[in-house]
């Protein structure tokens, strides 16, 4: 399964987002630190999720880097976030 598919998967088990999209970004990040032939390794995400309510940007990237814990501790070099709730900008 491409690391895209599993953030996505992984994502949405965990937050039911309302839109959630992820973008490998990685082949801007050729000749940068982490990257590697095939790419897979930067990724940004846009989430908008009930779960994020009440929550302050800082705790919001702790919940998805948490939920992603497994691949950043692996072969994801940078995940680039926006998380927002519904009804924010």
């Amino acid at each position: 399964m491409a690391m895209r598919d599993t953030i996505s998967n992984k994502l949405q088990e965990a937050f039911t987002p309302e839109s959630l999209d992820v973008v490998d970004e990685s082949h801007l990040h050729e000749g940068h630190a982490g990257h590697r032939p095939g790419g897979e390794t930067h990724f940004r995400v846009y989430i908008v999720s009930d779960a994020f309510k009440g929550k302050s940007r800082v705790e919001r990237h702790r919940m998805i880097n948490s939920a992603l814990a497994a691949e950043l501790s692996g072969s994801v070099h940078a995940l680039a976030i926006q998380a927002k709730a519904p009804g924010e900008g």
